[in-house]
């Protein structure tokens, strides 16, 4: 069937043809493919099929491993830089041979130690797999599947002055805000999300916390009823804590605002220093 069948950079399933001391070798279609003894599960016999991430080694050389790495081609990935050099920066994607960030790929500052979200594909040219920290090519322009109030999973990459870069579902970029978020974010950790408005322009803002059509009024009434059961006072204001505004009455910073904005045009509470008296 011929090598356009193996998956460089990929997982593929392989039938395992021989046994040395070194390590197996698989069936690769036109050439074996060796899996070094190390990462060789107990118990495989020649017949057996193997699961194994196909990519090329220190010295070019296609091989095979049961290693997972933190991304595949095709995917983006956050990653840390383990070296940088005249022609491009190492990352560490967890196999022994780390991947190369050529420099007409890199954004600035890719310094030793500091992570960044990159796409990992195969070089056009040299057929190497290879990885780019410029991610806006690699995106995927038509956002029609994506609707408001949408679930969706983030992956948090990049703190701006608005708030936090996320990637969603591993096809579109969108916007965390600073209001948004009551919680510690990983960068690099999946997390669950929403997406909260797909602007005119395009660009997407997303939220951590569930969309509804009604969710100010919501939150205006949850807002008044908690200040009735404390006894008409709560100590909170505009300047609050967002992380304790979610534990006291499941919203965000933002929402709180807009709750506390409303019900004071209301004319049912008065803002002061200490807090929110009710009227």
């Amino acid at each position: 069937m011929g090598n356009r069948r193996l998956r460089m950079g990929q997982y593929n399933r392989l039938q395992v043809v021989k046994r040395l001391d070194f390590g197996i070798y698989l069936d690769g279609y036109e050439d074996e493919i060796l899996v070094p003894t190390r990462y060789v599960p107990e118990g495989v016999e020649i017949g057996d099929y193997l699961d194994v991430f196909v990519y090329r080694d220190s010295e070019d050389r296609v091989i095979a491993t049961t290693l997972e790495p933190y991304g595949t081609v095709g995917e983006f990935a956050y990653l840390t830089v383990n070296a940088v050099t005249s022609s491009g920066v190492f990352m560490d994607w967890g196999l022994p041979k780390d991947l190369f960030v050529p420099f007409k790929q890199q954004r600035d500052n890719m310094l030793v130690g500091k992570s960044f979200l990159v796409f990992i594909h195969l070089d056009s040219q040299t057929d190497r797999i290879v990885a780019s920290a410029k991610i806006e090519r690699f995106l995927d322009e038509d956002i029609s599947e994506l609707k408001e109030g949408m679930e969706v999973e983030l992956l948090p990459f990049e703190y701006t002055d608005l708030g936090i870069k996320a990637l969603i579902n591993q096809r579109y970029l969108g916007v965390l805000y600073h209001g948004e978020v009551f919680k510690a974010i990983d960068l690099g950790k999946p997390t669950k999300g929403y997406i909260k408005k797909i602007r005119d322009d395009l660009k997407i803002d997303v939220s951590l916390v569930e969309q509804s059509y009604n969710r100010i009024s919501d939150s205006k009434a949850g807002l008044y009823q908690k200040l009735e059961a404390e006894g008409g006072f709560l100590p909170f204001t505009d300047k609050s804590d967002p992380a304790l505004i979610h534990k006291t009455f499941g919203m965000s910073k933002k929402d709180f605002k807009k709750a506390i904005g409303g019900l004071f045009k209301e004319g049912k509470i008065r803002l002061e220093a200490d807090g929110i008296h009710k009227v």
